[in-house]
């Protein structure tokens, strides 16, 4: 690959000031109501959010600022991943499920056992990066075919120099997300054509800080996780750029939201119960949501779906809400 790849700074806050505050919305949520901002709509209630981890930054912002709009409004967010939010949301214990990946059919089938109906509404887009460690001064950009051979289960890739001869003869040290995120049931589609084929030897983790530092204290390691994390730690990280089968590309603001960072651009969602849409209080938050996420997501680090896709969610949550109430 001679293409030299795109690349480019993402407009971020850190994720993990994010998360610090996500954690206050969800103790404030349980204190009983804010102690700050305007009680602006007379709303009352609690709505309940769960789900992916990676989702969490976005859900947090709006419901922070919903919230000082409606201080009387309670929006604990927590994250306790995609597929352990699915098991809640299809219990009836949250009303509003975060996540990074659709829902899966056993998922379906226990919403439909417990009468939970949802509908899905598209909110931010994200993108998967691949790491390198900054000594990495050979490996600049791979094929989706060389990521295939990297990650997939019966991979015969052991060292750098069994993926191309001119490369080290060393051992290669691999890091990203554990089997409960929905960011390893993306990738390992997106890549290797099958969710959750990778190989066994990888080191699996929840938290994409443990890959960070995994990465960062290993010439010879790469590893897997959301961009953003990047843009946290570029002194620690470099980014290897992903060929399209055009150019060699890097994640960043541009190359996601145009489509042209493929196959590992992706879009997030919220699951929402259409039960509660008789709930003015959580009629409101969800239009609140869909007309502040665009500029929520850039703020915390990801990025925009476009304008007609925000207009296509609203149109779909108008013509529920019409049937539920």
């Amino acid at each position: 690959m001679e293409n030299e790849p795109t690349s480019g700074r993402a407009d971020a806050l850190s994720r993990r000031r994010v998360l610090i505050g996500a954690a206050g919305a969800s103790l404030t949520g349980l204190s009983g109501c804010l102690v700050r901002g305007e009680d602006r709509n007379g709303l009352r209630g609690e709505i309940r959010i769960d789900g992916s981890n990676t989702l969490l930054p976005n859900s947090a912002a709006v419901a922070e600022r919903f919230q000082w709009q409606n201080n009387r409004v309670r929006i604990p967010v927590r994250g306790s991943g995609t597929g352990a939010g699915f098991q809640k949301f299809c219990n009836g214990e949250t009303e509003i499920q975060d996540a990074s990946r659709e829902i899966k059919p056993s998922e379906e089938d226990q919403c439909a056992d417990n009468g939970i109906d949802y509908l899905q509404l598209e909110v931010v887009l994200d993108g998967l990066a691949i790491y390198k460690n900054p000594d990495n001064d050979w490996c600049d950009c791979l094929t989706v075919e060389e990521l295939r051979a990297l990650w997939e289960y019966d991979s015969d890739v052991d060292t750098w120099s069994d993926l191309r001869e001119e490369w080290p003869d060393e051992e290669i040290s691999f890091y990203g997300r554990d089997s409960a995120s929905g960011t390893f049931d993306y990738f390992t589609e997106a890549i290797t054509g099958e969710t959750g084929n990778i190989r066994s030897d990888y080191s699996g983790t929840p938290d994409t800080n443990v890959i960070v530092r995994g990465v960062r204290g290993n010439q010879h390691a790469v590893g897997f996780g959301g961009a953003g994390y990047y843009y946290e730690n570029e002194d620690d990280l470099e980014l290897i750029a992903v060929d399209n089968g055009e150019v060699c590309v890097e994640p960043t603001t541009e190359t996601i939201e145009s489509g042209e960072y493929r196959p590992l651009s992706r879009p997030m969602y919220i699951y929402v119960r259409l039960d509660e849409l008789e709930n003015e209080t959580y009629r409101q938050f969800l239009e609140f949501y869909l007309d502040h996420t665009q500029e929520t997501a850039r703020r915390v680090g990801f990025y925009a779906v476009p304008d007609e896709t925000i207009e296509a969610q609203r149109e779909k949550l108008a013509e529920y809400t019409e049937e539920y109430t």
